[in-house]
């Protein structure tokens, strides 16, 4: 029985892996990090509203697309609510991809990689590739005219480079699944593992900021 916790098998109620593991997280990711009350003052900047923008863009696309998901090509063909969300999930994507891209030049020249932030902006370039399959394989999931001509046309460049082993974009279900399961599950992954290096790291400084200002946690 341990002395300390007054429990049988329990001699160490801060040890195992497990108390090590809180320890780690506790270190790395502080609370007051993760949720900050208080920013520095050039984050007021509307440059660095272009990336809440764009994940405000993504929660309404999960939210609307997960509504045609559920409802299906019928109903937003055929239903005036139906197409009516449809316009709304299909000018989400306009909206996220322009703040997405304003996000990436504005990070670009503000050479946002700087002090350790590197993977930070791999991350974010990541993001930008995987949402361009993820809007090519929604807009041939539209099954209407537009979207069979742009499958069809589509299946012949993938045929060409060998790459129709692996997707064929006239099989609505195939593209379908991809559009709403696996493409946004990675998305959704890494925009959370984005934000989560945001706030280890810290937003960058300006460039013409000392870098003494920067905080601790911005070291390599």
């Amino acid at each position: 029985m341990s002395a300390e916790s007054g429990l049988p098998g329990r001699e160490d109620v801060n040890g195992g892996w497990t108390g090590a593991t809180r320890r780690a997280i506790a270190r790395r990711l502080p609370l007051d990090e993760l949720l900050p009350t208080h920013q520095p003052s050039y984050v007021r900047s509307w440059s660095y509203l272009f990336g809440v923008i764009t994940i405000a863009a993504l929660i309404w696309l999960i939210v609307s697309g997960t509504i045609l998901a559920l409802r299906g090509p019928q109903w937003w063909h055929h239903s005036t609510t139906g197409a009516f969300v449809n316009s709304l999930h299909y000018w989400g994507v306009q909206v996220f991809f322009a703040f997405m891209v304003l996000h990436l030049w504005t990070m670009f020249w503000s050479a946002a990689w700087r002090h350790g932030r590197a993977l930070t902006w791999v991350i974010g370039t990541v993001i930008f590739l995987v949402s361009i399959p993820t809007a090519f394989t929604g807009l041939i999931s539209q099954q209407n005219f537009d979207s069979q001509w742009i499958a069809l046309n589509a299946k012949d460049a993938l045929n060409a480079s060998g790459a129709d082993l692996i997707f064929n974009p006239l099989n609505f279900g195939q593209a379908f699944g991809i559009h709403v399961v696996l493409l946004p599950v990675a998305i959704v992954l890494l925009v959370a593992l984005h934000i989560v290096m945001v706030r280890i790291k810290g937003v960058v400084l300006p460039m013409d900021a000392p870098v003494s200002a920067d905080h601790d946690k911005a070291s390599p």
